[in-house]
């Protein structure tokens, strides 16, 4: 049975790193590690109760998505990606980390994943019509400094408090520990009041889970990757989606060539970007922009 973890509940401790803010007045420094995940909540991987804790919490993490064998596949293609792909360019990417963008363009590894029914069941309860904004893989290298706290829809100019703009899942390809770098999270912050931060005395959580597994969480809960303090580094991958009246972050459009979005499934061809969020928003010459991939899976 799969299995999913309401992130809720555990105690701040000591200071040990600070990071310095990037200029945003949506990020903020950290103050102290957490070792405790938290309370673990077992149910079977389904819509309802994903999304009864994403309402709750902000954040859960579901276990047992990917089997095993799987989970090393993948890993070992992105490794492949990862060999090409150079080290961050400032402290937000992280200088000891490696990110694979234009991710739909390189591999077809998340081909299914990204329209899984369960997924696309929780999508459509909170965000409706909804495309991929910033699919990412994240290799968190020794070293790595932890992110500062911020949270995904900051990015757009939209008054406080909102409805759901942007969901995310990150996908983990190795054990997230404390040690490695497990995303950390302010469970309930997603409903903090206008110009709330992040204070020391609230708790960060971390989000401790196998390989295999899936973290969903809102755009509005603040969180940030964790420093990796071992040896090796810790590899992940985002899938994000924001609603589809909005500009995803990443430009797909461009990013992957239409040859290839024409051999996608319909569904991932919309969630690329060639989609109508109702009751026109997006059309090319009065038509689906889907009629212009080349002759495949486009007829509408």
């Amino acid at each position: 049975m799969r299995r999913y973890t309401s992130i809720i509940g555990a105690s701040p401790e000591r200071e040990m790193s600070r990071q310095s803010r990037i200029g945003s007045a949506d990020t903020a420094s950290t103050a102290r590690w957490v070792e405790n995940a938290g309370v673990l909540t077992t149910v079977e991987f389904a819509v309802l109760p994903i999304v009864e804790a994403l309402r709750a919490d902000g954040v859960v993490v579901v276990e047992g998505v990917l089997d095993p064998a799987r989970a090393r596949r993948v890993k070992a293609e992105l490794q492949q990606l990862l060999d090409a792909t150079p080290s961050g360019r400032n402290g937000f990417e992280g200088f000891d980390t490696k990110r694979i963008y234009r991710l739909f363009a390189k591999t077809r590894a998340f081909d299914d994943l990204a329209i899984d029914p369960v997924l696309i069941g929780v999508l459509d309860a909170i965000l409706g019509h909804y495309q991929l904004s910033a699919p990412t893989g994240i290799q968190i290298g020794p070293g790595s400094e932890q992110q500062p706290l911020h949270h995904d829809d900051s990015i757009y100019p939209l008054p406080v408090p909102h409805g759901d703009v942007v969901l995310n899942t990150m996908w983990a390809f190795d054990d997230f520990t404390a040690a490695n770098g497990a995303t950390r999270f302010l469970p309930g912050s997603h409903q903090w009041s206008a110009g709330r931060r992040p204070a020391e005395t609230d708790p960060v959580v971390l989000a401790e889970m196998p390989a295999g597994s899936v973290a969903f969480y809102t755009g509005s809960i603040w969180h940030g990757g964790g420093a990796n303090r071992t040896g090796v580094p810790r590899l992940g991958v985002i899938l994000e989606y924001v609603a589809a009246w909005l500009r995803p972050q990443e430009n797909h459009v461009i990013g992957v060539s239409p040859e290839t979005v024409a051999t996608l499934p319909v569904t991932l061809q919309e969630l690329l970007g060639y989609n109508i969020y109702p009751p026109f928003v997006g059309y090319v010459d009065g038509r689906h922009p889907r009629r212009f991939l080349p002759a495949a899976n486009n007829a509408e």
